[in-house]
């Protein structure tokens, strides 16, 4: 494998393994990952698996040519890197030991010596130098244990990510990453979302091209997209649009009527229909599915006045992980008292920002008229926006449409005739019921308002309060005329042929424009409604909670200068020209304050 001319893999595959940490099924085994870099010093990063001694000091002999090395850095001390520093040690007595000083406290409590004396503390920001290599140090608390950091080199520009990154899987072994890596995560790493949104922003500010983890292949092309899948799930936001349910049955009962909704799902549209037996599915793979995709259904028996103990058990995995941000309904069955939904309810109290369906599945025993239509109401509800979305299942003249419009944020649709194009507004409102008219009102210098006086039409796009930071960055931030905005989906299209969102709107509306009012920097389009359509309930997200909620609160401590009231974006400096423009969101001067 190669990393770069001084950068040589050393570490090691495992294939007689079965659980990794006694729990999660490996079937293509692990990889435990370490480093040498070689340079004017020699420093060899983390160590590896204890049944794996002799194999890696012979690929540290065989890569050292004779040399010895100099270092030993150690970023995590669980056993599966951390085991064979005292063989190290042993191997190479004159090597220094670099590392945080919460983890030479563990290395106390797994040898019986900090290794007092031959070690270097490092902390945040502190600097090793090997030659042309610098090493700078980044501390990464509880991602996942609390000694952790991780490593950046400045000369490759590699960052050695310890577990960030990693996946289960040996690396002789081709397969997915994200499937394994996701698994990986939400398993190992996912109760701790705002550590790694934290190290995130850290990482943010260097120049990576590289990213070497403890497990898993290194990551050399295409680094936004690894990057981006980290952001999704630390952020704890659903990958995909679909539905999960997860189900125990004890006599068949339930399972029926799980089978019977998930036909229904399928046959009104919803894109992925993921149905996992608890009892006998891998509960680690089932856990994924819940965090993976935007939608919970919870199907299972009273049992003993509780729940069924498969059922138990996946909620805790769910909570104990800060599963939050989901559509969650519920099944319930029993034949005297059922009490299955409200025990749910209450293990998933402590679980933030759930929202549940007004229809819950009450089943006596077995499923009868009375359950069979709730379970067709509670199909209904789930697929409410997937109907919406689909040409022949969309009511196209929902006028209620019109209803969500208010001092909201939306994001407007149109094409230029060779790819489609979004941006951020606040300016919408219904100007006349009788017809209907919608006035849309867009800064002349957004590449949208030139692409829609041209075109004469567009889409209006109700973004909800579930709307992600990420949104108002694609839509918000650059300009369409240099980016494609929807390069990386497959998108829904209205009649009209205008792109509208898949996720995060509760309504969109596609407008014609009949009349163009001049406002000096901006323009006004009169527009009549050819369609509109609901797609739920959720509530639209206003500027004020935009503002409150999504937007990232500027980092101005310590700092002397502007901050860009739109996105954030800080200028440090005595006097802001009057002519400059917010390189985020491009936005002048006008929009900036200074820091308090």
């Amino acid at each position: 494998m190669f990393i770069s001319d001084t950068i040589k893999y050393i570490g090691v595959n495992d294939h007689e393994v079965d659980l990794f940490e006694g729990q999660y099924i490996v079937p293509n085994g692990m990889s435990y990952n370490s480093y040498a870099i070689l340079d004017d010093k020699v420093a060899i990063m983390d160590t590896v698996d204890a049944r794996f001694t002799h194999e890696w000091l012979d690929n540290i002999q065989n890569t050292l040519n004779g040399r010895q090395p100099d270092y030993l850095i150690i970023q995590h001390m669980e056993p599966d890197h951390s085991a064979n520093i005292m063989n190290f040690v042993k191997a190479y007595p004159k090597a220094t030991l670099v590392s945080s000083a919460k983890a030479f406290n563990m290395m106390k409590n797994f040898f019986g010596t900090d290794f007092a004396d031959n070690r270097m503390v490092v902390g945040e920001g502190d600097t090793l130098c090997l030659g042309k290599h610098t090493l700078t140090f980044v501390t990464a608390p509880m991602v996942h244990w609390p000694e952790v950091i991780v490593t950046y080199d400045s000369l490759d520009k590699v960052l050695f990510s310890a577990d960030g990154f990693g996946k289960f899987g040996a690396l002789d072994v081709e397969e997915d990453w994200a499937c394994e890596a996701r698994r990986y995560y939400i398993g190992i790493v996912g109760k701790y979302g705002a550590q790694v949104q934290a190290l995130l922003k850290k990482a943010a500010t260097l120049d990576i091209q590289t990213i070497c983890p403890l497990h898993g292949p290194v990551l050399t092309e295409n680094l936004g997209y690894y990057i981006g899948k980290y952001d999704t799930w630390s952020s704890y936001t659903p990958e995909d649009e679909g539905i999960v349910i997860a189900y125990t049955s004890v006599y068949g009962n339930t399972k029926k009527a799980v089978l019977k909704l998930a036909d229904q799902l399928r046959a009104k549209g919803c894109p992925k229909v993921v149905v996992n037996d608890l009892a006998r599915c891998d509960m680690a793979e089932a856990v994924e599915d819940a965090f993976r995709y935007s939608k919970l259904v919870l199907a299972t028996t009273t049992y003993n006045a509780e729940i069924f103990p498969f059922m138990r058990q996946f909620i805790d995995h769910l909570t104990e992980r800060n599963f939050s941000n989901r559509t969650v309904a519920f099944i319930e069955n029993g034949s005297w008292a059922p009490m299955a939904t409200k025990v749910m309810k209450g293990m998933l109290e402590k679980s933030k920002n759930l929202t549940y369906t007004e229809n819950t599945v009450k089943i006596h025993s077995a499923l009868n008229e009375d359950s069979s239509k709730q379970l067709e109401a509670l199909s209904d509800e789930l697929c409410r926006e997937y109907l919406a979305q689909q040409d022949e299942t969309a009511n196209k003249s929902d006028m209620t449409a019109l209803f969500k419009i208010g001092y909201g944020l939306y994001v407007v649709t149109c094409n230029d005739g060779k790819k489609d194009n979004g941006l951020i507004v606040n300016t919408v409102s219904q100007v006349t019921d009788t017809p209907n008219r919608i006035a849309v009102t867009i800064n002349k210098a957004n590449y949208s308002h030139h692409v829609i006086k041209q075109t004469g039409k567009m889409n209006v796009n109700c973004l909800t309060v579930e709307a992600p930071f990420k949104v108002f960055e694609a839509f918000g931030f650059k300009s369409g005329r240099n980016v494609d905005k929807f390069a990386d989906c497959t998108p829904l299209r209205s009649d009209n042929g205008l792109v509208f969102l898949p996720r995060y709107i509760n309504a969109f509306m596609s407008l014609k424009v009949e009349q163009y009012v001049d406002l000096d920097t901006h323009g006004m389009f009169i527009c009549s409604v050819t369609e509109a359509r609901t797609l739920s309930d959720a509530e639209t997200m206003t500027y004020a909670y935009y503002h409150a909620n999504v937007k990232p609160k500027p980092q101005t401590e310590g700092k002397k200068g502007y901050v860009c009231k739109i996105c954030g974006y800080v200028y440090e400096g005595e006097e802001l020209p009057e002519d400059f423009i917010c390189p985020l969101c491009k936005h002048g001067a006008q929009d900036f304050e200074p820091i308090a």
